[in-house]
């Protein structure tokens, strides 16, 4: 069909004809085919029973203090997305360019800020349904459908916006719409970075104080309504599991699409910038189809249906994929020349066995983390029941089993990863533009799995918040609550293997991006009128191992800072909490009742105080080593974060995962069941995994891809400030010094809070 002159680093030849045009266009259609049914199963979801006075009361309040937070933080995040919108139009480019990316960036900040609150919004409307359904015959499908629909209602609408967005942006930039697109990325991946922070210290600001206050020193269950802890808890399922994950999972989306679309433009031409559009477009159709696959089968566990349908939508992307590979993509290549490797005149094999190849090792590495994840932190899986045993011993062996559990897991669940992109690189025959359009690829390929992916993921909080208000309200009986149990325990699974796939997204992502930056610094050093290796500390040299170690030192700082302000805000929780154990007449009675707005309140002002560092520091890091070191050691910086990044969030969010289900097998009745020194044990093991899996390891993802596409946006400016007539290191050594004074800043004003709430205890407790 097509006829294209390939050449990598430069703007392809061929003009975007009318037939492109026109697929692209259906695209648009898909899409907007992709919200019409996230339309439906809402309606679905909020067509079943609603339960009982007392449930709808606790729903309501867990409503409007998500509501409330959510409502906060945009506020807050406001300004930094009208901050952003001003300076992109600092960066070089033409007028035109400039003034649509800092449009897309908004649009993409816009559209993640929706998906986010769509999430909060249906899900704490359907753990109210879920956990009625609960006390219904047939309770478990029925639940399991009406929690599994409400993400599918979210996953249908990450699709859709994302893939709305992109092809609006090709139709009305066409070749430069990746140019472009760089803001639309930016956007969505810098709000749900900031959301999954926010919502993320929230959250288990949250649950850890309930946790310790409740089960560890008053001896009552998780959602006992004496825990004045317990409706922040709840809240905190949705604005951090549900918004902050609904949001991390569409920059995803977004960003691989971002990469797909530049490097597909270099590697392909005019197929490369629409073919990308293509995959997740069948993706949408297949992810319809694995909604509607996941009905139990009798006798057989939720998990393992809502693994068939994932497999099944699977497979029939990848057919698809193939199928439109051989429809539209051209059958050879015709005059290859990549700038990286001149040698290179042309390369042998057919583009589409090539490209059909690519989407099926995303596809197919999507089934592989899936079921790596699963098997270290399901509990039926020796290693989570290991975990579980070692409680036996008490707390301090729980904790050393969930570390060297989540240190293992990492190495194997990156191993798989770099194995999969070093396939994709022999793929590409020695060409490094057509290979990482083949890791974009492949990344759109395990994509076209995501609207299956955030139902998988939205399960989890929505079957926990469902057992929560069944607990608190006490309407459902002891048949009922253990259909709930059970649920919850399959979103826990789902919740951690949801995980590892935004995992391996953000890495072939960052992957992609990296290439792009690449790509970017060569276009800006060709017009400049210079080489690669004639730049000062260029790629290889000692100051790029500098680099490396600053992306990998990031990392670890960042984690270790939003770990640092869960840890205050579990802090203020624990002392609120006790304060009104204390000073409240009979709580512990069941005749006083306690005052859930209070911790609300501390949480959603400790959350969005603490989430401006992290923030900065992913911001302001790629600036400050750009500027001041050049562009060879930022190459080597954003390498060094991707690495570190990787094993940091597997190891996060798989030890998290192991010591909640450790926790969830004795509370079973394993070991000695609930009450039992191992039940405190594995408490203990779960309040350190909290900000593990829900915190710091999920926020990484969109940390790594933040830096990214920073390193993109600054990298012809970089390149200008360096060499060149328009050379100037004052200005590039002075930019460089306020961006790494913000971050001294941010951090010493970070680090300051920790010592005023030791400073004074009842302080913290009543004044926060």
């Amino acid at each position: 069909m097509h006829d294209l002159v390939l050449a990598a680093g430069g703007a392809t030849t061929v003009p975007f004809g009318g037939a492109s045009a026109a697929v692209v266009a259906v695209v648009a259609a898909v899409a907007v085919g992709a919200l019409a049914m996230a339309a439906v199963f809402r309606r679905q979801v909020l067509s079943a029973a609603e339960g009982t006075q007392g449930m709808r009361e606790i729903a309501t309040a867990v409503q409007e203090g998500a509501a409330a937070y959510l409502s906060r933080q945009f506020r807050t995040l406001g300004l930094f997305v009208v901050l952003v919108f001003g300076l992109l139009f600092l960066l070089p480019g033409d007028g035109d360019i400039r003034i649509g990316r800092s449009i897309a960036f908004v649009v993409g900040a816009a559209f993640s800020a929706a998906i986010g609150y769509l999430g909060m919004w249906l899900a704490t409307r359907a753990n109210l349904r879920v956990a009625a359904a609960a006390r219904e015959p047939g309770g478990r499908d029925l639940g399991m459908r009406i929690a599994f629909r409400t993400g599918g209602t979210v996953g249908m609408a990450t699709v859709g916006l994302g893939l709305l967005g992109a092809a609006l942006v090709v139709l009305l930039y066409r070749s430069d719409a990746p140019t472009v697109l760089e803001g639309f990325g930016f956007g969505a991946a810098l709000l749900a970075m900031f959301m999954r922070v926010g919502g993320g210290i929230f959250t288990k600001g949250a649950d850890v104080g309930a946790d310790l206050v409740g089960k560890v020193e008053a001896g009552i269950p998780e959602d006992d309504p004496r825990n004045a802890a317990t409706i922040a808890d709840n809240v905190g399922d949705n604005v951090g599991d549900c918004a902050g994950m609904a949001a991390d999972l569409f920059e995803s989306y977004a960003v691989t699409l971002v990469a797909a679309l530049i490097l597909g433009k270099a590697a392909f031409g005019e197929a490369g910038l629409v073919f990308p559009l293509i995959v997740p477009a069948l993706g949408v159709l297949t992810a319809v189809l694995g909604v509607y696959l996941v009905k139990p089968r009798a006798g057989e566990s939720g998990l393992t249906s809502i693994n068939r349908g994932f497999y099944l939508s699977a497979i029939i992307s990848a057919v698809l994929s193939a199928g439109a590979a051989f429809v539209y993509l051209p059958a050879t290549f015709a005059g290859f020349s990549d700038v990286a490797d001149p040698g290179i005149l042309e390369l042998p094999g057919d583009p589409r066995v090539i490209a059909t190849v690519a989407v099926i090792v995303g596809v197919v590495l999507a089934g592989i983390i899936l079921w790596l994840t699963g098997y270290f932190t399901d509990t039926v899986k020796p290693p989570t029941r290991q975990v579980a045993e070692t409680s036996l011993t008490g707390p301090a062996t729980v904790v050393l089993s969930g570390f060297g559990l989540g240190l293992e897991s990492a190495v194997y669940t990156v191993g798989v990863l770099a194995a999969a992109v070093f396939g994709l690189f022999l793929l590409g025959g020695g060409s490094v533009t057509l290979s990482l359009f083949l890791i974009a690829l492949a990344g759109c390929g395990l994509l076209t799995t995501v609207g299956v992916i955030v139902a998988m993921d939205t399960f989890g909080p929505v079957s926990d918040n469902a057992q929560g208000i069944a607990e608190m309200s006490g309407d459902v009986d002891a048949e009922g609550a253990q259909i709930l149990t059970d649920l919850d325990a399959v979103g826990n699974t789902t919740k951690a293997i949801t995980k590892g796939i935004a995992i391996a997204t953000a890495v072939l992502a960052a992957t992609a991006l990296f290439g792009s930056y690449t790509d970017a610094v060569r276009t800006a050093l060709g017009e400049a009128g210079a080489a690669l290796d004639s730049v000062d500390y260029g790629i290889v040299s000692p100051a790029t191992l500098v680099g490396v170690l600053l992306g990998a030192a990031v990392v670890f700082l960042f984690s270790g800072l939003a770990i640092n302000a869960v840890g205050r805000a579990a802090g203020a929780v624990v002392f609120e909490v006790r304060r009104q154990f204390r000073d409240i007449p009979g709580i512990m009675e069941g005749t006083g009742k306690p005052e859930y707005g209070k911790v609300v309140d501390i949480v959603t002002r400790d959350s969005l105080r603490e989430l401006a560092t992290p923030g900065l520091l992913a911001a302001f890091a790629p600036i400050a080593v750009g500027f001041g070191l050049g562009v060879g050691p930022l190459a080597g910086y954003l390498a060094g974060a991707i690495g570190a990044g990787a094993l940091m969030a597997v190891f996060l969010a798989n030890s998290g995962g192991a010591w909640d289900n450790a926790k969830k097998l004795v509370e079973d009745g394993a070991y000695g069941g609930k009450g039992s020194e191992a039940h405190a044990a594995t408490v203990i093991g779960d309040t350190v995994g909290d900000p593990f899996k829900d915190t710091a390891g999920p926020a990484i993802n969109p940390l790594i891809k933040v830096m990214n596409l920073v390193a993109v946006l600054i990298a012809p400016a970089v390149v200008s400030l360096s060499i060149g007539d328009g050379a100037n290191d004052a200005l590039r050594f002075g930019i460089a010094g306020v961006a790494f004074a913000i971050i001294v800043v941010a951090v010493a004003v970070s680090k300051r809070r920790s010592v005023s709430m030791t400073d004074d205890v009842p302080a913290a407790a009543g004044a926060r």
